[in-house]
């Protein structure tokens, strides 16, 4: 009898591991767990782990302080924190470089909305003229990198008193106060002729969704037109509108190029410059204890967005039965606002790029005459009386240096970054209704978080020291030293973009019905060729769309590898800060013109020969 029983237990036993085997096999053999696991895994490595580690390094005593805390190396401590919170130089330090920022943020997005919002309602909800030529235009300012911008700013304001030399302004009898020419002032209208397109964008997609039979039942129940604008228009795209905040705050709260060019001269810091200047200054913990600041307030920031948003979903502005979209006339005021426009983008979009070009032919900077016009910062040579000299940038090898490693670094970064995004993306939209597609979308989403320079600072971290491990005798490296090297660049950028990336191949991968993949499976068809013959062929246009959107924004970016390229690995965007830091403006103002030249010619092909508008992801 126990025999027996004995018996059934074991077969019972025996089954239940034959059943769990199975299944862990063919977990293990399901493609998507696979893409599961390995999204999972890369985002853990490479956000989650150098985040921990960020924090581990603010509170472990660093060796060359070991003397100064009587601490030993490497033991734990609360003393960087402590100097940073509640220290004589806290104020100079945390507090009044924080303020700065938080105003600087708040203003530029109030005043991105304003701008952004205006031209919105223009181009989309009324019948002023030339808005196909306005719609391309008012976003040009977003292809220019915001720190050319304050490059061109330094040129039209700058005075004697604080640029050394007169700016274009000042030549022409028209001396500007000082305060407009530096501090936050100028970053806060910089910043904001830069980001008012993230705000138009997104706002002239919500005027778009609306149907107009909405404001004309207002307008047949006597309601004024400021009235239905206030009670109907302004309430359904409320939501638009607090993205476009929350987006240029983050965006502006943690941005550094602006601030650097336009507030150090006259010693105002942000919070951004002053992380930069502590790592330069070798703090590194209280660096990263900046970062960690940085990037909590950003979370912060965005979360409450998240929580707003998600509390005026109910709004629907489509219908089954259809939607029409009626202009209103502006009548008399159609001339004067088409006037209006067309002054705005004269000096908001081709005047700086004018004055850049200008800037960089004159061969002494105040004296715009004829005589004085030069192509020598393009294509002269050397010259010992001209800036220690140095060669114009057509002649410069370290330009050719910098081209290259641009080019190399957004041609890599862009293809790897959108192959994952498409991998990611379809994880997300084949799983949005399970957790495991929940997770990976929400850890995708984690480098948004993070301000570019603080990511930065995040890699410098991790990426500074070697961590291995003794494995059966043998040492196994898990983190390479790859500080000063050109793979550290690639990194960084790959995922720091992943959260565009991926949102881009999610897009991409919804529009692809999963019946085509079940066809294909039936006919025999392996996951590996069914992605080869019907995924990717079917999402070829995303895969575009998304590689040239990357393209663009890592081409400009300075934010993000400011605090990690090395002699050798220096890019456009990084040689030019370099000119214009070492007063070398002329070189400078060439270098930003070609970086643009770029830019603008990129997103010209995209649209013209791959028939890919990208402006809505800008």
């Amino acid at each position: 009898m126990e025999s027996s029983v004995l018996r059934t237990r074991k077969e019972k036993m025996t089954v239940l591991m034959k059943k769990t085997k199975n299944s862990f096999v063919g977990w293990v053999t399901n493609p998507y767990n696979l893409l599961v696991l390995a999204s999972i895994i890369l985002m853990v490595f490479f956000v989650i782990m150098p985040l921990f580690d960020m924090i581990t390094t603010s509170i472990r005593v660093d060796a060359k302080d070991a003397m100064r805390i009587k601490s030993p190396a490497g033991s734990w401590t609360l003393y960087y924190w402590k100097r940073l919170l509640c220290s004589v130089i806290s104020r100079n330090m945390l507090y009044r470089p924080l303020l700065h920022s938080l105003i600087i943020a708040l203003c530029v997005s109030v005043s991105s909305i304003v701008v952004g919002g205006a031209i919105a309602w223009l181009l989309i909800r009324s019948d002023v003229c030339s808005k196909r030529f306005f719609s391309l235009s008012v976003i040009i300012p977003y292809m220019i990198p915001s720190w050319c911008q304050a490059m061109a700013w330094i040129s039209v304001f700058k005075t004697p008193n604080l640029g050394g030399t007169p700016g274009f302004l000042s030549a022409l009898g028209l001396v500007p106060p000082d305060w407009f020419a530096f501090g936050p002032v100028a970053i806060i209208c910089v910043l904001t002729i830069h980001y008012y397109p993230y705000a138009y964008i997104l706002v002239s997609a919500a005027l778009r969704s609306i149907n107009s039979e909405l404001e004309e039942m207002g307008e047949m129940l006597g309601a004024s037109k400021p009235m239905i604008l206030r009670k109907i228009t302004f309430p359904l795209v409320m939501p638009a509108i607090l993205s476009s905040f929350i987006l240029v705050f983050s965006k502006a709260l943690g941005t550094f190029g602006v601030p650097a060019y336009l507030g150090l001269k006259v010693s105002y810091y942000t919070i951004s410059t002053m992380l930069y200047s502590a790592i330069k200054q070798q703090q590194t913990a209280i660096a990263y204890a900046i970062s960690l600041i940085l990037i909590s307030i950003a979370a912060v920031v965005i979360y409450i967005n998240q929580v707003i948003i998600g509390q005026r979903k109910s709004y629907a502005t489509i219908g089954g039965k259809g939607s029409r979209s009626n202009l209103i006339p502006l009548g008399r005021a159609r001339i004067p606002m088409a006037v209006v426009m067309y002054a705005f983008t004269f000096i908001f979009v081709l005047f700086p790029i004018f004055i850049l070009v200008l800037e960089s032919i004159v061969l002494k900077l105040g004296d715009y005459s004829l005589h004085n016009l030069s192509l020598h910062y393009w294509i002269g040579k050397g010259d010992p009386n001209i800036y220690y000299n140095a060669p114009g940038i057509l002649r410069n090898p370290v330009f050719y240096n910098a081209l290259w490693n641009s080019l190399k670094l957004v041609v890599v970064s862009s293809v790897i970054a959108t192959l994952i995004g498409q991998l990611v993306g379809y994880v997300i939209s084949r799983g949005r209704k399970l957790r495991s597609g929940r997770l990976v979308e929400q850890l995708a989403f984690i480098p948004y978080l993070i301000p570019s320079i603080a990511f930065g600072a995040m890699f410098l971290s991790f990426f500074s020291v070697e961590r291995s491990i003794t494995l059966f005798g043998h040492k196994m490296v898990l983190v390479p030293v790859l500080y000063g090297s050109f793979a550290l660049l690639v990194l960084v950028t790959i995922v720091k973009n992943l959260p565009f990336s991926s949102r881009a191949g999610s897009s991409n991968m919804m529009q692809i019905g999963t019946e085509l993949e079940e066809a294909g499976k039936i006919e025999g068809a392996g996951f590996v060729m069914r992605m080869r013959r019907i995924v990717f062929p079917l999402s070829k246009n995303g895969f575009m769309s998304g590689f040239l959107l990357i393209f663009i924004a890592v081409f400009k970016e300075l934010d993000l590898i400011v605090l990690l390229v090395s002699p050798k690995t220096e890019t456009i965007p990084y040689l030019t800060y370099y000119y214009m830091s070492g007063g070398m403006e002329q070189h400078a103002n060439a270098s930003a013109v070609l970086m643009f030249m770029v830019v603008f010619f990129v997103y010209w092909l995209s649209n013209k020969l791959l028939k890919a508008d990208i402006s809505s992801s800008l």
